[in-house]
């Protein structure tokens, strides 16, 4: 098929594109021709990407490239989001489903956080993944759409002194509780990021790699990890001097710098700080521990 033949074509089937025909649409400005096939679905776009890649100039050959990757993208987050959705599917088989998961059981400093979530029944949500596979920007989009359209939601936290008075996997197993508690809507089904299911919690399933595995999950770790990201973004206002909010409280070089400089300050997890401290000089100032 020609280029022409397929213009007419693809005109005849979509009414609401801007372009009558094939030399039309390869006569008008690149931006046109960007917005234009940017709003159409990869079917009726097809017939128009093959007159851009047949075209003399690089800079629409480079707009086909371009658009055909991001169809590429578009398509594999549409998969993923299957397999995450459908290992929900499977496991609810009908019921009301939560997903929990947590953020910050390994740092030096600051809480442990707790997400908890409902989703509606087929939630659709290609990108959505687990929070370790998601940029911050990418992070914060999910977690603002999640919080306006889940059924339910909620966050806790334990604070680093209960985290030393319990120890982190007590500590853990408490935000989450907590968390549940707070979603003001009894799931039929828990499922729980990890090997284990917090004491006393009936209908609950632990799952390994479960941020990895469940959509709903995954949508918890999101919630938690975000959350948490900007307690401790508000912690480096108040400690400006251990880098807060560039390592959220874990065990960067920097932030070992900082610790064995200034001692710890009110949010460090002495009962995870230990290797630094006998070398640390006493605490002193506004932000420090006394």
């Amino acid at each position: 098929m020609d280029g022409a033949a397929a213009g007419r074509r693809g005109a005849a089937s979509a009414p609401d594109f801007p372009f009558a025909d094939a030399a039309a649409f390869a006569a008008a400005p690149l931006a046109a021709q960007r917005e234009a096939l940017t709003g159409l679905s990869p079917a009726r776009r097809e017939a128009w990407l093959r007159i851009l890649e047949n075209d003399p100039r690089a800079g629409r050959r480079a707009l086909a490239r371009s658009l055909r990757h991001q169809a590429e993208r578009q398509g594999a987050r549409e998969r993923r989001w299957r397999e995450l959705a459908g290992f929900d599917r499977r496991l609810a088989a009908g019921r009301l489903l939560a997903g929990v998961d947590e953020a910050g059981r390994g740092p030096l400093a600051g809480p442990v956080t707790a997400g908890a979530v409902i989703l509606p029944p087929g939630y659709h949500a290609p990108g959505l993944d687990d929070s370790k596979r998601l940029t911050p920007a990418a992070r914060a989009r999910w977690a603002e759409r999640l919080r306006a359209e889940a059924l339910a939601w909620a966050v806790a936290d334990v604070e680093a002194s209960d985290i030393d008075h319990l120890g982190i996997r007590e500590a853990v197993h408490r935000a989450m509780a907590r968390a549940l508690a707070d979603l003001g809507r009894e799931p039929d089904l828990i499922l729980f990021d990890g090997r284990e299911v917090p004491y006393g919690m009936a209908g609950a399933r632990a799952v390994v790699g479960g941020d990895r595995r469940s959509l709903s999950v995954a949508a918890a770790s999101v919630l938690a990890k975000v959350h948490r990201d900007s307690l401790l973004a508000d912690y480096d206002a108040l400690w400006p001097d251990y880098g807060f909010a560039r390592h959220k409280g874990y065990g960067s070089a920097e932030h070992c710098d900082a610790l064995l400089r200034l001692g710890p300050c009110p949010i460090h997890r002495r009962s995870f700080c230990g290797r630094w401290l006998p070398a640390a000089p006493r605490p002193s100032g506004t932000g420090a521990a006394r």
